[in-house]
């Protein structure tokens, strides 16, 4: 329980400090716990959406909805997404990309790179009738999440645990771990019809993401995580939205 409850103090920024004291050890074995914090992220921004559905246009509710999301997190994976996009872009070698990543100040491939994802986001998410959102929103979230734990899992962390932003090193996990969190989550999302076609986008670019980590700086960092699981989610989206054009 505490490894669960560890999860959600890491990647939000919600209150759960303050339900029990979690020893720093515990930080280092949250990874296949990463799923289950994608319920409450995934969850809140449904609820924003819908409440905000009943009172305010459709677009106005969805950009409500994904600034829930981003306050709840603290924008973790956005930072992270910058962060990649300004260290691949920029970087040409593994000293330089790892160097330009751990800078807290965003360069223009970061920013375009942000830019793009948000008009890429909002376009996809405004495709799906609104019966059809939350199911997807909920999928998008806990699977990139699963599917990403999992990726980074095969990798070795790319830097020593002292140069890391947070002075966090992940422990490996076994798969009986992400099988006892993948089994429940999989179950649920079934029943809430979510489109698993939609995976295959999905562990299309975290395959290629693998291999493009492995050979640029020869594993994962952080920045790495938190881009990969933006990433892996944006191309779930993409896949649910191919599976109901055609679906119809």
């Amino acid at each position: 329980m505490l490894r669960i409850l560890a999860a959600f103090i890491f990647f939000t920024r919600l209150p759960f400090w303050k339900l029990a004291e979690v020893p720093a050890e515990y930080f280092k074995n949250i990874v296949s716990r990463w799923a289950l914090v994608g319920w409450v992220t995934a969850g809140l921004m449904v609820i924003v959406l819908y409440a905000g559905s009943l009172v305010l246009p459709s677009g106005v509710a969805l950009a409500l909805a994904m600034i829930t999301r981003l306050l709840i997190t603290g924008c973790l994976h956005e930072d992270g997404l910058a962060d990649f996009f300004d260290g691949f872009g920029g970087g040409h070698d593994k000293a330089g990309i790892l160097r330009i990543m751990k800078d807290s100040h965003i360069g223009s491939y970061g920013t375009i790179g942000l830019i793009l994802y948000f008009i890429l986001y909002v376009s996809l998410l405004s495709s799906f009738y609104s019966l059809a959102l939350p199911g997807v929103i909920i999928g998008a979230d806990v699977l990139s999440k699963l599917c990403t734990a999992v990726m980074i899992n095969t990798l070795p962390y790319a830097r020593t645990e002292e140069e890391s932003k947070v002075k966090v090193l992940y422990r490996k996990i076994r798969l009986c771990e992400f099988v006892l969190v993948a089994l429940p989550c999989l179950t649920a999302l079934w029943l809430m019809s979510t489109p698993f076609l939609a995976l295959i986008p999905t562990l299309l670019i975290l395959t290629g993401l693998r291999w493009y980590f492995n050979r640029k700086i020869g594993g994962y960092t952080g920045d790495c995580c938190g881009a990969s699981v933006l990433l892996a989610e944006q191309f779930f989206y993409i896949g649910a939205t191919i599976v109901y054009t055609y679906s119809l």
